[in-house]
């Protein structure tokens, strides 16, 4: 069956709210994930595995990336990673996503 327009599933009102807000939920216990560059084969596999009500993997230029602000912490992504090169974000490394990086959601280029 062909893809059309009333089959693509809409962002969530959630995720939605974390992108107009730049925020990450406040119930999210677990920490947000962030690749290694230095590892990554760039296969995209961690995008496919993210759920889309998070959305929180973009490929950025070269570079694949995890918004903090988006990501849940659910570690989806860590197991199908074929080098193992996602990790946790320690609280003290936590920075707000740099401005560039919010080009990404909602673009052409968003995949969820």
């Amino acid at each position: 069956m062909p893809c059309t327009l009333s089959a693509v599933a809409a962002p969530s009102k959630a995720r939605l709210d974390r992108i107009e807000n730049r925020e990450r939920n406040p119930k999210w216990k677990n920490p947000p994930l962030y690749i290694d560059m230095d590892e990554c084969i760039n296969c995209d596999t961690c995008i496919r595995y993210c759920p889309s009500s998070f959305g929180a993997i973009f490929n950025h230029g070269i570079d694949v990336i995890i918004l903090p602000e988006l990501c849940s912490g659910c570690n989806k992504c860590i197991e199908p990673c074929p080098v193992d090169c996602i990790y946790e974000l320690p609280a003290e490394n936590w920075t707000p996503s740099p401005q560039d990086w919010w080009e990404e959601p909602l673009s052409t280029n968003d995949p969820y």
